[in-house]
């Protein structure tokens, strides 16, 4: 098999995973990291041995670089990203696509006109318990599909400064429910608040999406919480599937209620060998660009849901 030149742009936390699992792929040819800070782009360096670059254009010009993972903070993905692609470079940028959805939509038409492969770290969709969920659905084993609720909590994570609680972590949830559902939202209404002293955003929310064929979707998210929860149930006319993230566990209660087997698995992991994958096939990627701005839709109509206190339309985010 031959291998892929990939590297990554950013290697704080997330990126710092994308940098471990790139380097234990057979698959991977791992030309080098970049970062702004020294401490981050050192230590990442040394632990993989990989070559590190301070401006990460002089990455982007080794022609033996094919995929990049982007991994700056939300207010750089537009600016890192639209220069990955101006190099022709594929691109896993995690999520959300971008800050705003002007910028979403300029990385979306750029990606295509270059011929780039543009994917979106939704990396929630390759959580073995939602995997599983989906054929579960698709099975019709809890019939049609009814509501849904989320709750995504837990403490703050001082490392994030450039955005809220909602892009942050709300955006999960909502795009897993699009994607069991099979189906975009519609509608928004959302309340929101900020409580901590030393978040510039809102800490927490309560959000109510109606998808087109009027499934709601009911999501609580907060900062606030001394311990993780990840959880989310769907209630079915014939039953209810109850997953929880953390765990990548299923419950399903209802007529056809069976013991579901999940095999464990690194979300992330799964998330890159998939995007890899599909560079080597030259498919489509499971999370498309397209996704990510529908996600990014839902997370900025519940922020101005919130301002403006009344519900809003999706087709009215433009």
């Amino acid at each position: 098999m031959e291998k892929i030149g990939v590297g990554v742009i950013g290697v704080g936390a997330m990126g710092y995973n994308h940098a471990r699992i790139y380097s234990k792929l057979d698959e991977t040819n791992f030309i080098g990291v970049s970062d702004l800070n020294e401490l981050a782009l050192s230590k990442t360096s040394k632990k993989y041995n990989i070559p590190r670059y301070k401006n990460y254009e002089d990455l982007l010009r080794n022609d033996e670089l094919e995929v990049l993972s982007v991994c700056v903070p939300t207010t750089h993905h537009y600016n890192v990203a639209m220069k990955v692609i101006e190099y022709g470079k594929d691109v896993l940028v995690e999520k959300p696509i971008s800050f705003t959805f002007e910028e979403a939509k300029e990385m979306v038409s750029f990606a295509k006109e270059k011929g780039v492969k543009l994917s979106i770290g939704h990396v929630e969709r390759f959580n073995p318990a939602v995997k599983k969920a989906k054929e579960l659905i698709e099975d019709d084993v809890i019939g049609d599909i009814v509501s849904s609720f989320a709750k995504r909590v837990g403490p703050f994570p001082p490392q994030i400064k450039d955005v809220g609680v909602t892009i942050d972590l709300a955006i999960h949830d909502l795009d897993v429910m699009a994607y069991l559902f099979n189906e975009q939202a519609k509608q928004v209404y959302s309340t929101m608040g900020s409580i901590l002293d030393n978040c510039v955003y809102e800490d927490h929310a309560e959000i109510m999406t109606t998808f087109e064929t009027e499934i709601s979707g009911i999501l609580e998210v907060n900062w606030l919480t001394p311990y993780k929860r990840r959880e989310l149930e769907i209630t079915g006319t014939e039953g209810i599937i109850s997953i929880d993230y953390i765990d990548q566990s299923i419950d399903v209660h209802g007529k056809f209620a069976n013991d579901v087997t999940i095999r464990q698995e690194e979300p992330l992991k799964e998330e890159i060998k998939s995007f890899l994958n599909a560079i080597r096939t030259d498919t489509e990627p499971i999370v498309t660009g397209e996704d990510g701005l529908n996600a990014l839709k839902m997370v900025l109509a519940a922020n101005r849901s919130s301002k403006e206190k009344i519900p809003i339309n999706i087709s009215d985010i433009k």
